[in-house]
């Protein structure tokens, strides 16, 4: 966040806590959603991140929203705009193939768009885009 300058922005593309646990209902894995919770209270009790096995069996880890939009305010950026991706597609494959059908695709797509923008839905994303700027020197 130090290298950003003035009136410059930082996009992230993160996996929160929202996201690692509601993938496992979405998924209807409900021993994996109860584990996700579980983890995701052992996490907070003792003050780290969530971890998670990714899809391609990595070690990972969940932000916490929050803690992200503090920690770049504590290094001067602050929130511009939030999205949630991929909130109505990656329910049940890994990597669904798209509609081959042109006026599915574009209704899935603004669908995607709309969901992504609005509030609740956008925290079900399974990934969050954060955008953050740095202001510029008035």
């Amino acid at each position: 966040a130090g290298s950003v300058g003035a009136g410059g922005l930082l996009a992230l593309a993160v996996r929160t806590t929202v996201s690692a646990v509601w993938r496992q209902a979405a998924r209807q894995d409900w021993t994996g959603t109860l584990a996700a919770f579980r983890e995701l209270d052992s996490a907070r009790r003792e003050g780290r991140d969530m971890r998670y096995t990714n899809e391609i069996g990595a070690p990972a880890r969940a932000d916490y929203f929050d803690q992200l939009v503090a920690t770049a305010a504590s290094s001067g950026l602050a929130l511009e705009r939030w999205y949630g991706v991929r909130i109505a597609v990656d329910l049940a494959e890994l990597d669904p193939a798209p509609p081959d059908d042109p006026a599915e695709l574009a209704a899935l797509l603004e669908a995607e768009e709309r969901l992504g923008e609005t509030d609740p839905y956008r925290a079900l994303g399974q990934l969050t885009h954060l955008v953050f700027r740095r202001p510029s020197p008035t």
